[in-house]
């Protein structure tokens, strides 16, 4: 799938929730399903800045593609995570720099987060960016 097919799919999951407890219950069991990242990788060049929780995300290539694993120490950050894991990961570095993150404000998830969460959100989206900008330039 593209990035945005999957964010199209992601967007119409959240379509169907009525209220935000709804959709934080299931960000939460999306966090649950997370690919967690190896003990090896939970080291502070991995740790994301600016988060209030600890998330650490690790990406290696595989096949002309990124793989990205992750994991945190809060439950609702760990579903924010494991949100734009879905999206990202085994998609190239192109495909990755060229995505925009609007399926972000159209589920609503920004305004729905407290404002260090928020920026936590920038950040995360920021690292993956990072990585696929690094990957991109091996190639």
């Amino acid at each position: 799938m593209t990035i945005k097919e999957i964010q199209n799919e992601i967007v119409d999951e959240f379509s169907m929730f009525d209220d935000w407890m709804q959709r934080y219950e299931y960000i939460i069991e999306l966090g649950k399903t997370l690919p967690l990242i190896d003990e090896q990788y939970k080291v502070d060049e991995n740790i994301i800045k600016g988060c209030q929780s600890k998330v650490w995300v690790h990406g290696e290539e595989q096949d002309g593609k990124i793989v990205f694993t992750a994991d945190s120490d809060a439950i609702l950050t760990k579903g924010i995570i494991a949100i734009l894991i879905r999206t990202f990961s085994n998609q190239s570095p192109k495909d990755i720099l060229d995505a925009n993150t609007d399926f972000i404000d159209e589920i609503g998830l920004k305004e729905h987060l407290s404002p260090t969460r928020a920026n936590g959100l920038v950040s995360m989206i920021k690292q993956i960016k990072m990585y696929a900008l690094a990957f991109q330039s091996k190639q």
